[in-house]
Formats: C-alpha cells, sequence, structure tokens
C-alpha cells in the first residue's frame, strides 16, 4: 500500500560520518511522523546478487523475506531520499547493490508484448544527498558530473519510471573546513525538505539553525 512518508536510506559503516548526520538532519527537518531512516550497513542488508536473486527475476518472484520487506518500505513512502558518500564517482557498493536486488523486474519495471520497457514506480519521488570528498570543480573539468547523472538519475531513476527530485551536493566534505561543510550540508538537505514538504503541500520542514558538527563523514 502507498503511503504518505519519506524513506531516507544510507549506505555508512560509520554511525559518526557526515553521512548519517545529513540523514538526521533531514529527517529533523521533514519530521519524525512523516520520515524514517534506514541505515542499511547497520541493519546488515546483504547487496551481493545472489543466483536465488538471478532466478526470482527471470521467474518475476520473490523468494527473500528481506528484499520483498525492502520493496514494502519503498511502497510504503511517497519520496525516496538516497544520502550516501561517493565512492570511485558513484555510489557505495551496498547502496548499489540494495538497487540491484530490490529494484527487479516485476516491482520497479516490466515489458508489454512487444518486449517494450514499461516502468511502474512512476508514484515515487527520489531525492539524492551525495557527499564528496572532491571539489564540484573536479566533478566537471572530468566529466564526472554527467557521469553521475547518466548512471543514476537516467539509469536507475528514469529507467524505473520514477519522478526527479532534487539531488543536493555536498562537495569538499574532507577540507578541513567544518564550519563551511556544515552549511554546506545544511543547504542540501534543506533543499530536499523543502521540496518534500511542498509536495506533500504542508509547511513543516525548514530549520535553518543548528548546524551539524562535520566531523566523521
Amino acid at each position: 500500500m502507498m503511503g504518505m512518508g519519506t524513506l531516507i536510506i544510507t549506505a555508512h559503516p560509520d554511525t559518526g560520518s557526515l553521512t548519517h548526520q545529513a540523514a538526521h538532519r533531514l529527517q529533523h527537518l521533514l519530521g519524525d511522523a512523516t520520515s524514517t531512516v534506514a541505515h542499511l550497513a547497520q541493519e546488515g542488508f546483504d547487496p551481493r546478487f545472489t543466483a536465488q536473486d538471478r532466478r526470482d527475476n527471470l521467474a518475476r518472484e520473490i523468494s527473500d523475506p528481506v528484499v520483498a520487506a525492502e520493496q514494502e518500505r519503498v511502497d510504503e513512502a511517497t519520496d525516496v531520499v538516497l544520502v550516501f558518500p561517493v565512492y570511485w564517482w558513484s555510489m557505495p557498493a551496498l547502496l548499489k547493490g540494495w538497487i540491484d536486488r530490490v529494484f527487479i523486474t516485476g516491482w520497479a519495471f516490466g515489458f508489454d508484448d512487444t518486449d517494450r520497457l514499461v516502468p511502474s514506480l512512476g508514484r515515487l519521488t527520489m531525492h539524492l544527498l551525495p557527499i564528496s570528498g572532491t571539489a564540484e570543480e573536479s566533478f566537471a573539468r572530468h566529466g564526472y558530473a554527467q557521469s553521475f547523472t547518466t548512471q543514476i538519475q537516467h539509469g536507475i531513476i528514469d529507467y524505473c519510471g520514477i519522478q526527479r527530485g532534487v539531488t543536493a551536493f555536498v562537495y569538499d566534505s574532507e577540507s578541513g573546513d567544518d564550519v563551511t561543510v556544515a552549511r554546506d550540508l545544511d543547504v542540501a538537505a534543506a533543499s530536499i525538505a523543502a521540496a518534500i514538504t511542498a509536495g506533500r503541500g504542508d509547511a513543516a520542514g525548514t530549520d535553518p539553525e543548528g548546524a551539524l558538527d562535520s566531523r566523521g563523514r
């Protein structure tokens, strides 16, 4: 059943990381009553796409209750926010494995009688809050910004018919300038929170005060 809340997903092994702080900052802005944070690393989600996953995918069925539970968790949300550190110009393997195992044929997308793609998640909006140790200029100079857009926004979000929400990067997270990093994180979280609250038609959310300690990215 479709819900009315926001599901915030993280993929970071360190609970003191800036990634976790960003997720909880966003939840604070949205309110506990309408948002949930899921820390995949701490929950022990297994990102490996196994032979059984492949059989399930081909048969259009799900035998793993963990995968079924993840799909149900997404089904209960109107918005999903992925909060993650940028590893090798993309998302961590844990988060990619979550997408590999959960966003499968028969649920996230399908095919019609002519084998044309039929996206299935048009009711959902997905936002991205990537945290990068690299400067924004490096992304542009090396073509990583376009690569990121192609792989994640077009290759995953668009493919499943999901509505693109806000993508709010935090750059230079390892610069050592904790004040600037905390400010940038607040701006990123606030921009996503504003988009979500505007979409659900309420005024909850933005809290410009209380910048986060940026230690432990």
